[in-house]
C-alpha cells in the first residue's frame, strides 16, 4: 500500500477487514478528482471507530470498495462540553462550527435568540463540521443539533450541566475560571446581544455563570473561540 494522503469521513463500521462502500460523491471524489487507483491508501473515520488506514480494492467512477486493514489512531471523544450560540452570518457561522470541532466540543446547538435573524440549514453544518474534522485530524464528529429557541432550550435544560454565558454586559478583566469539573455547556449570543428579558433570565437561572471575555467587544466567532479557549484550559483536556 501507498502512503494515506487523503482522510475520509464514512457513515459505516470500521474493524480489520472490514470492507467499505463508497458512492457517487466520495467515489469521484477519491478516484476522478484525487486520481487513486487499485492499492491506494486512504485514512477512514466514522467518528466512532478511531480511524482506520484501507486500500482501495475497487475503483470506479461512481462506486468504489475499500478494505480496512490497521487502527491508526483510536477514538479520542473530547470533553464533556457543549456549545450553544445564536447563528450569524453564514461564513463566520461555518467558523464557529469549524472551530468548535477543531477546539474539542462534542456538541453543537444553534439557538435562536430574540435577536437571531440568520437562518440556517443543520444539514449544511453538518457536513461542515465532518469537513472540519477530515481536515484537523480529529476521530470524533460532534452531532450538530436543529435549532432550537433559547427559551425552549432553558426551560428543558438539565442543572448538573452547567452554562458558562458569554455576557456582553461584563466588559473588564477576564477572571480565571473558578468552577467545578463536569458537564458543561457554552453560551454565546448574536450580533445584537441578548434582549434585556433574555439577560434576566439567565442571570436568575442558579446552574448558569456569567463572565467576561475581556475589556473589548468581541465578534460572535471570536467570542465562540474566546470561550473555548478560556474553557479548555481551566476545565478541558488542554491541562
Amino acid at each position: 500500500m501507498t502512503e494515506a494522503r487523503i482522510r475520509l469521513y464514512v457513515d459505516q463500521p470500521l474493524a480489520a477487514g472490514q470492507p467499505v462502500a463508497v458512492g457517487d460523491a466520495q467515489a469521484n471524489y477519491l478516484f476522478n478528482v484525487m486520481r487513486l487507483s487499485l492499492g491506494a491508501t486512504v485514512k477512514l473515520f466514522n467518528g466512532q471507530d478511531g480511524e482506520w488506514l484501507a486500500g482501495v480494492e475497487h475503483a470506479g467512477k461512481r462506486q468504489g470498495i475499500l478494505r480496512c486493514t490497521v487502527q491508526s489512531a483510536p477514538l479520542m471523544p473530547p470533553p464533556d462540553l457543549w456549545l450553544l450560540f445564536a447563528p450569524i452570518k453564514k461564513a463566520r457561522t461555518d467558523f464557529i462550527v469549524e472551530k468548535a470541532v477543531e477546539m474539542g466540543a462534542a456538541r453543537i446547538l444553534p439557538v435562536q435568540t430574540r435577536f437571531t435573524n440568520e437562518r440556517i440549514r443543520e444539514d449544511k453544518l453538518r457536513a461542515h463540521a465532518v469537513e472540519a474534522a477530515e481536515q484537523c485530524e480529529a476521530t470524533y464528529v460532534p452531532p450538530v443539533d436543529d435549532l432550537i429557541p433559547l427559551d425552549k432550550l432553558l426551560a428543558t435544560w438539565t442543572p448538573t450541566r452547567r452554562i458558562l454565558w458569554a455576557d456582553e454586559g461584563l466588559q473588564g478583566r477576564t477572571a480565571l475560571l473558578q468552577a467545578p469539573p463536569g458537564p458543561w455547556a457554552i453560551l454565546i449570543g448574536p450580533e445584537g446581544g441578548f434582549s434585556p428579558e433574555e439577560r434576566t433570565k439567565l442571570r436568575a437561572l442558579p446552574f448558569v455563570t456569567p463572565i467576561s471575555l475581556g475589556p473589548r467587544i468581541l465578534r460572535a466567532d471570536t467570542a465562540a473561540v474566546a470561550a473555548l479557549t478560556l474553557w479548555q484550559t481551566t476545565l478541558g483536556d488542554w491541562l
